[in-house]
Order: C-alpha cells, then sequence, then structure tokens
C-alpha cells in the first residue's frame, strides 16, 4: 500500500467527550495552525448538533500521525441514530471505546458496543474525564468489564487496553500516575492494537456506500471504504443493490479525500481507504459501486426496523403559508424522500389520507430533529402524534417494541418516578446506589410508555433526572396506558387573542397563547381544568356603552402563557388532534377544525 492506513471509529454514550476528544486530536496532529481560530466541537458543524450539544450525523476526516494516515469517524451516542452506527462500523478495522469516569457504560454505550462485537472489532478502551471530582475509575473499569463478558465478548477483545484520559485538557495516559502531558500514549496505541485494512489491491474495483449526502456543487456524493482494488478519476463503474441487480452505470467525475474537516479532490485512492464520489445519480446507501467486471454486490448490515411513526401532511390552517414558502405534499413528498434515501433507519410512504405521508423512524427525538430541520428549510406541517409499530408473532399475538431505560437521580425522587414508570407499564429490573445521594434504576417499559414522559420526569425530578434508553426487542402487549387526563380548550373564531378574553379562561386551566397572538376556529389555546374539551372565543372583546364609568378600569395582569417546545407539544396531543409547524411558530390544533365535523367525525370513530 502507497500509504500507511488506520480506519476507526469512536462511540460512546451522549455528552462523555467524544467530539471533544476528536478535536484534541486534530490540534496535536498540526491539522490546525498554532494560530487558526477553531471552534469547539469542530466535528458537529450542523446548527442542531451544536444548539443540542449532540451529534447527530456520523461524520468521517483525517489526519496525518508519523506518516500514517489516520481515518476517524465520529458516531452520534443516542439509540435513535443508531442506523448511523451500525452502517459506519462496517468501514472501520477498530473502535475506541470512550466511558465517562463517573457515569461508567450507559446505554447507547451497550447498543454500539454489541454491533462492534459483533463484527469482530477489537475495541481501546479510554475512561475519560478522570479529572472530574466524582470519577471512579476503578468501579467503571469493572462496569465495562462486566458488560464485554455480557456481551459475549472473546478472550481477545476482553483482552482491551486500557487509557485515561481528558479530552477537554488534551492529554491521555496508559496509568494514572503518568506524566499527563498530551494525547501521544492514546495514538500510539491506536497503532498498535487497531490493524491496517485489509488489502485486495490487484482485484477489480469494489465499494460499499455507507453515507450519502448533497454538496451544491457536486450533487449527490456518496462515502465509503473501499474494500477491493483501486479507484480513479473517470473510471467507467456501476452500482449493484443486492436485490435489483444493476441500478446505474456511470463514470467517477470526482475522487475526495477527507483531510480534516474538508473533502479534497484526488485523482486516485488505494484499497482501505475511505473516500466520496461524486457523478452517480441514483445509486445511495448499501449499494455497491464497482468495476463494470463485477457482479456480485458486497454484503451489507441489517439494520434494526423503525419503531415509531408519524403522519406528516400539508399544512392547512387559516394561517397557511404565512410564514414558510414550501408547502405542496409534493414538496413535503420530495423532501421526505430525498431523506428516506441518505437514512437508511427512516421509511417513508403515502398516507391513506389525502396530502399525507406516513414516516417511520427510531424515535421521537430523530423524527423531532427531521421536522426541526424542516421547518428551519422553510416548510410548512402538519404532524400527527407519535404512533408505536406493533407486530404479530405466528401465533397471532400482539408485539410491541420494548425500551431499556436507565435513570439517574436523587435518592429524594426515587419512589415518585417508580410509581410513574409502573403506571406506564415499566417492570424495574434493577435499583442501586451510584454514590453521592444518587440511585441508578433500571427499567424495561415499551416504547409507547415514554411518549410524552421526558418533560414530565424532569418536573418531577426538579430537572436534576437524566433518563436514557435503548431499544431492546419485542415483547408481547402490555396493555393500555392511562393517557392525558386533561382536556384542552379550543378556539370557536378567527382573529387575535385579546387580554380581555384571555384573562376570564385563566380560571378555566393553562393558556398557551399570548395577547395578540392569532387563534383560528379549531385552535389549541390552553389545557383545560377538567378532562373535557371545552370550545372558547379568546377574541371577544369588552362591550362598550355610552355610560361613563364610575370608577378606572383595573389593569389587566395575565401569568406567563406555558411554552411548550417541538418535542413536548408532538408527545402532548391526541389523535385527534395535531402540531402546526411553521419556521418561526409551532401550534397545537384539532385534526378537524371545525366544530360540527369534530363532533360528526367523533361518532363515527365510536
Amino acid at each position: 500500500m502507497s500509504t500507511k492506513l488506520r480506519n476507526l471509529a469512536i462511540i460512546a454514550h451522549v455528552d462523555h467527550g467524544k467530539t471533544t476528544l476528536v478535536d484534541a486530536m486534530f490540534k496535536q496532529s498540526g491539522l490546525f495552525r498554532d494560530n487558526q481560530q477553531v471552534e469547539n466541537c469542530a466535528m458537529d458543524y450542523n446548527d442542531l448538533e451544536r444548539e443540542r450539544g449532540i451529534t447527530i450525523l456520523a461524520k468521517c476526516t483525517s489526519f496525518m500521525w508519523h506518516n500514517t494516515k489516520l481515518n476517524i469517524i465520529d458516531t452520534p451516542g443516542h439509540a435513535d441514530f443508531g442506523g448511523e452506527v451500525e452502517r459506519i462500523l462496517s468501514m472501520v478495522d477498530g473502535v475506541l471505546l470512550l466511558v465517562d469516569a463517573s457515569e461508567g457504560p450507559m446505554p447507547q454505550t451497550k447498543f454500539v458496543l454489541t454491533k462492534a462485537l459483533a463484527l469482530g472489532l477489537n475495541p481501546i478502551v479510554i475512561i475519560n474525564k478522570v479529572d472530574k471530582p466524582d470519577a471512579r475509575v476503578n468501579e467503571v473499569i469493572d462496569e465495562v468489564f462486566d458488560l464485554f463478558v455480557a456481551l459475549g465478548a472473546n478472550e481477545k477483545q476482553l483482552d482491551f487496553p486500557i487509557l485515561y484520559a481528558s479530552g477537554r485538557n488534551g492529554w491521555a495516559v496508559k496509568n494514572l500516575n503518568d506524566e499527563r502531558k498530551d494525547l501521544t500514549p492514546l495514538l500510539e496505541t491506536i497503532m498498535e492494537h487497531i490493524p491496517e485494512p485489509e488489502a485486495d489491491e490487484n482485484a477489480p474495483f469494489q465499494m460499499l456506500v455507507t453515507m450519502l449526502d448533497y454538496d451544491q456543487y457536486l450533487g449527490r456524493v456518496l462515502t465509503g471504504k473501499i474494500l477491493k482494488g483501486s479507484a480513479n478519476v473517470n473510471e467507467a463503474v456501476h452500482a449493484i443493490h443486492g436485490k435489483k441487480g444493476i441500478v446505474e452505470r456511470a463514470r467517477l467525475t470526482k475522487l475526495l479525500s477527507y483531510e480534516g474537516l474538508k473533502r479534497i479532490p484526488i485523482e486516485n485512492a488505494q484499497c482501505g481507504d475511505i473516500v466520496a464520489i461524486a457523478g452517480l445519480q441514483v445509486a445511495t446507501v448499501a449499494d455497491t459501486i464497482a468495476d463494470t467486471t463485477v457482479a456480485e454486490p458486497l454484503k451489507a448490515l441489517p439494520i434494526d426496523p423503525p419503531t415509531l411513526s408519524m403522519i406528516f401532511s400539508i399544512n392547512d390552517s387559516p394561517l397557511a403559508g404565512q410564514d414558510g414558502k414550501k408547502l405542496t405534499s409534493r414538496m413535503i413528498w420530495d423532501r421526505l424522500q430525498k431523506e428516506a434515501e441518505g437514512n437508511i433507519s427512516i421509511s417513508v410512504k403515502r398516507s391513506s389520507e389525502q396530502d399525507s405521508f406516513e414516516v417511520a423512524g427510531r424515535g421521537e427525538l430523530q423524527l423531532g430533529i427531521l421536522i426541526e430541520t424542516m421547518r428551519r428549510e422553510g416548510f410548512e406541517l402538519s404532524i400527527s402524534r407519535p404512533h408505536v409499530l406493533y407486530k404479530t408473532d405466528e401465533a397471532g399475538q400482539k408485539l410491541e417494541p420494548m425500551e431499556e431505560l436507565y435513570i439517574d437521580l436523587d435518592d429524594e425522587f426515587t419512589g415518585v418516578i417508580v410509581e410513574k414508570i409502573t403506571l406506564r407499564k415499566g417492570a424495574l429490573l434493577d435499583m442501586r446506589p451510584s454514590g453521592l445521594g444518587k440511585t441508578r434504576l433500571k427499567f424495561s417499559i415499551p416504547t409507547r410508555g415514554l411518549i410524552g414522559y421526558h418533560s414530565e420526569f424532569l418536573t418531577d425530578t426538579r430537572g436534576t433526572g437524566i433518563m436514557n434508553r435503548s431499544f431492546s426487542g419485542y415483547e408481547p402487549y402490555k396493555g393500555p396506558i392511562e393517557d392525558r387526563t386533561k382536556g384542552v380548550l379550543v378556539s370557536n373564531a378567527n382573529g387575535n387573542a385579546v387580554p380581555y378574553a384571555l384573562f376570564f379562561l385563566e380560571e378555566r386551566g393553562t393558556l398557551f397563547v399570548n395577547p395578540g397572538d392569532p387563534v383560528y376556529e379549531g385552535m389549541i389555546i390552553g389545557e383545560h381544568n377538567k378532562g373535557n374539551e371545552l370550545d372558547v372565543n379568546p377574541t371577544k372583546t369588552k362591550q362598550l356603552t355610552n355610560m361613563r364609568a364610575s370608577g378606572k378600569d383595573d389593569n389587566i395582569k395575565l401569568s406567563p402563557p406555558r411554552a411548550i417546545s417541538l418535542e413536548q407539544a408532538l408527545s402532548y396531543i391526541q389523535d385527534d388532534e395535531r402540531v402546526e409547524v411553521t419556521p418561526h411558530a409551532l401550534r397545537l390544533r384539532k385534526r378537524y377544525l371545525d366544530q360540527i365535523t369534530r363532533k360528526k367525525m367523533s361518532r363515527l370513530e365510536q
């Protein structure tokens, strides 16, 4: 091989510090100049990633260290983006398993590690944030070893090297007593324990596509690892699908290599390297791009199925078109098709309802990210409540998706949380103290039991609890779960909310709108104190007469309305309700805006 290569992925739970560690590697490898201004978490270049502090998209980068090219892939830590993780593991020859010195291995750690061990990858374990005051290094190492054993790791995988690090401060050591200088011990361990990619340089060119994105100049860009042969610009290739056979013939108009955060054009690429190619219009993720003499596709990894679905439809409210510019069902369908093409853990199909589409994914967060991305692109949408996707076994028994739920919280909140989870059909599997007055709970719970629970959980734990979940499989249906107990206040008029009307509606419940906000018939403007739905008029004004008032009118003082985020809105609504999503507004509404139509459809559905 012309250049020495190492292909590796960093896998870890949310906020365990993997993106920060990659930043430190960039700086110490000489990728950035000493005086170059670099943003923290440079790999999280998506706006939503920076706002939420999580990695959503798998990203490839590389740098040179001692004449060796290291291709490093930063992977999502959240289970909702597991489709990203599964794909990229097929490109690498080793993994860095990053574990927080305080929290220890978490659900997503287990989820991704299971996939890595099954592929025969040998992890390097990094205990990160060892300088935290609540670090418990030895216990965490024992927990990691126990996890490897529980996941069926072989002897070589169990003999994993351990490093201790602080990604934020840019150092790693093999022993805690060593000098804490830089990341050289980590880079040396990578060279020793992660093998070079297997190379069959004389075979015809073959590459498995694992990522797809769009470039405004190049169009569709496909990323993958060259498993056999080498690639050259303008080479004739074809794309092979496992079931469809040859789907496209084309030429490699552009060949791109990763250098830091950039893709740079190259003339040829060697076997084992991770590259991006342009020039194909049909080929997509899991297809094989190969020399025209190759007839059989490479084997692609199976992907875990979606567990939740929502209905995406056009915005048909009276306020439609006043905020966004992308309104038609054709625009929405094309955008969803583009998303499903590049993200194979999402599926899209046309719904039985007119101008509506069923979108299925791994969880609320993943679908919420898609909706948030689309609204920022100028779309207006109407979104339904999330529904879980059931299965039926051979005996005809109904099966539902289950989650493994881990909760870390202060001891004082344990009782109320166990009670709430039990009401949602959760079963307590383990309960143990985690030190400093905290407890870790482990539950098995239906996926539908967690829909809409996160905001309630934060309220019950006063914002101090941490909840993590991971898909665990399908089990028999657990029975009905109690839903929202309170009704809603529904506007019966069009116009703008008036302070006078809102003042008298406050005693009926909690309001969602401010004075002056536009409202329309069928829009949900608040939560009713009672369990029934109540039609109200938020546009009603004070009647004026020609009689002079004997005293000065009191100033109207209103309580601040309840602010609802997108995820909270999606979990709050019922089956007969929708969330109206526009670039600058979120509104709750009834599916049928007209009061008479609502009553008629309610009787038909009973």
